[in-house]
């Protein structure tokens, strides 16, 4: 089985060594440049990071991407913002720099998790070579590593040559609404691309990058019964009641599907009796019922995450089959909305992890071996795999603790990860 398999456990790197003396001048260049703007990254950085930009905070996802748009005019990109009105959002920056060859798609991501009311507001650097504030592996860092890459490109006069295009999505961590709109210009973009990097922070180990994501697939069930006074449950005429019938599906849902590899499904909320209403958009629901009276509704919402197309299609088929066996009295619906789709392990992305591990080799950073789908969330990137030839993800700024209070970066890896990055796209228009 090729080394790249999602299936193997992950290589971690054997140390950090020197990058040999004998990669070809024009790669030497591109590393130099690196190295002599760390500091200038650093700053870039923390200024990013102080501006709120929590999905919601249209105005603080804004002043986000213009830093970053002001940075991509510089290296000559052709830069435009698409307005996010008709999805509800603030909108994406989009910078396309036409050139010979295949186009490579460099995707990241402009808002976090921390809205404007969040005390968390602060670039703060630690002992150790660490900084810690909102949003800055998840993934203002990875936004700043595509700057730093491009711009280390330019300076050593290889940038002309490369056929580029880069979107900074501004809705990623709570997408727009309708999802198609919000996701019309990723699409469109991979479509003419033949290579899609992702910089989210991936499982935040340099020796590890993401060639598979599990998708975000919402269902809702929803289980009619025959009220009547719960002393006549069980008669041919009254039959078993909505909660005993939703504790079957779901019980069979467990039993007959749990266990499988990259499968998850939770129900995350439940509400049931005589009557019983959900309201979805607010996750939020009511019941009436008395203990003397069989159930008339039941409403179970769940999470579905799935590795590749064909497992969520596979995994819809069980359940819908689970659900049309309902017990007597009872009748059952279940309803999927697909959100973030799956990206599947495909040979196409084991091919441009070999050649991410090759340059990590040969700048002496050790190897890289694949992230477990497990490890990995719904992240942008899925748009773009199913549309070129190749796809991978998690080539930011590594920490931890993302989305949370304590997300932390180490910035050590702020140059080692744009140096990758650079030389990868580099041998990629080559």
């Amino acid at each position: 089985m090729p080394r790249w398999s999602v299936f193997l456990p992950a290589v971690a790197a054997a140390g950090i060594a020197a990058a040999p003396k004998d990669l070809p001048r024009s790669e030497r260049r591109i590393l130099d440049r690196i190295d002599l703007r760390r500091q200038d990254a650093e700053r870039l950085l923390g200024r990013v990071v102080e501006i709120n930009s929590g999905t919601m905070n249209l105005e603080g996802v804004r002043a986000v991407g213009a830093i970053f748009r002001e940075e991509l005019d510089r290296l000559g990109f052709r830069t435009r913002w698409i307005d996010g009105a008709g999805f509800g959002r603030a909108g994406h920056l989009i910078a396309e720099h036409p050139g010979p060859g295949p186009r490579v798609l460099l995707i990241g991501h402009l808002d976090t998790v921390f809205e404007r009311d969040s005390p968390f507001r602060r670039f703060e650097r630690l002992p150790g070579d660490r900084a810690k504030g909102p949003g800055v592996i998840d993934m203002k860092g990875g936004d700043v590593i595509i700057v730093s890459a491009l711009d280390a490109l330019r300076t050593a006069g290889e940038l002309d040559r490369m056929n580029l295009a880069v979107i900074m999505t501004g809705d990623e961590e709570k997408a727009g609404d309708p999802l198609a709109e919000a996701r019309r210009d990723l699409v469109a973009l991979a479509a003419g691309s033949k290579y899609a990097l992702g910089f989210e922070d991936g499982a935040g180990r340099p020796e590890e990058a993401v060639v598979a994501r599990r998708g975000a697939t919402r269902w809702l069930l929803r289980v009619h019964g025959r009220a009547a006074h719960s002393s006549q449950i069980f008669r041919d005429d009254v039959g078993a009641g909505a909660i005993f019938a939703t504790a079957r599906i779901l019980d069979r849902f467990y039993r007959e599907m749990g266990g499988e590899r990259y499968l998850t499904f939770s129900p995350g909320a439940i509400v049931g009796g005589s009557t019983a209403e959900y309201d979805a958009a607010q996750n939020r629901g009511s019941a009436f019922g008395k203990n003397n009276v069989v159930a008339g509704t039941s409403i179970v919402e769940g999470d579905l995450r799935a590795v590749s197309p064909e497992q969520l299609a596979a995994t819809k088929t069980r359940m819908r089959a689970i659900v049309a066996e309902p017990l007597p009295g009872t009748s059952a619906s279940i309803e999927f909305d697909d959100g973030y789709p799956p990206m599947a392990p495909t040979a196409g992305n084991g091919e441009l992890l070999a050649l991410y591990d090759r340059v990590s080799r040969d700048l002496g950073l050790g190897p890289v071996a694949a992230t477990d789908p497990m490890h990995a969330g719904a992240a942008d990137v899925a748009f773009a795999a199913t549309r070129v030839s190749a796809a991978i993800d998690g080539l930011g700024l590594c920490g931890s603790d993302d989305h949370t209070e304590r997300e932390t970066a180490d910035l050590r890896t702020l140059p080692s990860q744009t140096k990758r990055a650079a030389l990868l796209i580099y041998r990629l228009a080559r």
